[in-house]
């Protein structure tokens, strides 16, 4: 038995990689995909286009200016004179935050009294408009808080206000993206290559041959996934390499562990493709099936969008979703250094998910051979 499944091994592997684009696909579009995420897709916000309409011209707004500009955050790159221009700057997309000093700034803060500045955001994009708020106004709090009277700073410093993030102290998305890359990949490769080769074999009419021949439905079942699961491993090791050399991202868990998180995930993930493999008959309707299951299953699983703020119903959804529960193993594992009491749940429900899958899809899949 184990003779044939190796031939057969060798057989996936030579026809896999006979053809020069599944080298692309297999080994270059990871690394595209990496850095895409690693640099492209980031939620973080800097040098925002700002605006700053100074109606008072001190020397006190001059310094909130400054103060913006030197965070890092703002870039000055328009000073409007009125409020119409500041309206055009925002409607043709020039600008994403527009800052507005009043007259009397200076002297309201000399007589301490209250005075405001107005900051207006485009809030086309919430997210980012949120984060450029808060930013706003933590640097115009600060600011406040040393021009106030040495009174109330005397109260202010009776409460000393410190933050501190865990796991990923500089808020860098690339650090929560790159392990997530590495989850779809294995998922987004893994269903192609299952789901198409055995249908190639069907719609090359060369499936009738391998079934007169002494390999059983088991065997050709082995030798069909076990080389993908491989070539899988193997992707997850380069984007390892790349991410934590190019990228500097450290691993501060155990990869033994990540190599058996990806071991019970490949359960799954492999059952899915077999499936898709026995209810359609040309690698086009493969390719299309295997989009139509990855992109939901990539928008349920809490890579893009947290799950806590989906509707009840979709919530109770991804439970059914392997890689909702890979993503949880692979961060823990990547930015929290998780060991195995604390990710066995997620182990646990991807063994018993997977289970059912292969077992399923391997009936189908007999019978259909059948």
């Amino acid at each position: 038995m184990f003779g044939r499944i190796k031939h057969m091994i060798i057989k996936e592997f030579i026809q896999t990689f006979r053809n020069r684009k599944n080298w692309v696909l297999l080994f270059g579009f990871p690394i595209i995909q990496l850095f895409m995420f690693g640099y492209v897709v980031t939620t973080d916000v800097n040098n925002i286009s700002t605006a700053f309409y100074d109606r008072d011209k001190s020397q006190e707004s001059r310094e909130l200016a400054r103060r913006l500009e030197a965070s890092g955050y703002f870039s000055i790159t328009h000073y409007p004179q009125s409020a119409d221009e500041i309206r055009d700057l925002l409607d043709r997309g020039k600008v994403l935050c527009a800052i507005q000093i009043n007259e009397r700034f200076a002297s309201d803060i000399s007589k301490r009294k209250p005075t405001e500045v107005q900051v207006i955001v485009d809030g086309t994009d919430s997210n980012t408009a949120m984060i450029a708020m808060n930013y706003a106004s933590k640097i115009i709090a600060g600011y406040a808080a040393d021009r106030a009277a040495p009174a109330v700073q005397t109260r202010l410093s009776a409460i000393e206000f410190r933050t501190r993030f865990w796991y990923n102290p500089d808020l860098k998305s690339r650090n929560y993206n790159v392990p997530g890359v590495i989850a779809s990949i294995i998922m987004l490769i893994c269903l192609m290559l299952t789901s198409m080769s055995i249908v190639r074999e069907r719609e090359m009419g060369t499936i009738e041959q391998l079934m007169v021949s002494p390999i059983s439905p088991f065997e050709l079942m082995l030798g069909k996934t076990l080389p993908f699961a491989a070539i899988s491993f193997f992707d997850m090791l380069v984007v390892i390499v790349v991410g934590t050399l190019w990228f500097g991202i450290t691993i501060k868990g155990s990869l033994l562990l990540l190599f058996l998180g990806t071991t019970v995930y490949l359960l799954s993930v492999l059952g899915i493709g077999l499936f898709i493999s026995t209810i359609l008959r040309t690698q086009q309707q493969a390719l299309m099936a295997t989009m139509f299951f990855f992109m939901p299953a990539l928008l349920l699983s809490g890579f893009m969008f947290p799950i806590d703020n989906m509707p009840e119903g979709f919530q109770y959804l991804t439970y059914l979703n392997p890689l909702r529960y890979f993503l949880i193993i692979i961060r823990g594992v990547f930015l929290k250094g998780s060991g195995f009491d604390v990710l066995w749940p997620q182990m646990a429900a991807l063994l018993f998910l997977g289970l059912i899958i292969i077992t399923l899809s391997s009936l189908r899949f007999r019978k259909r051979l059948g």
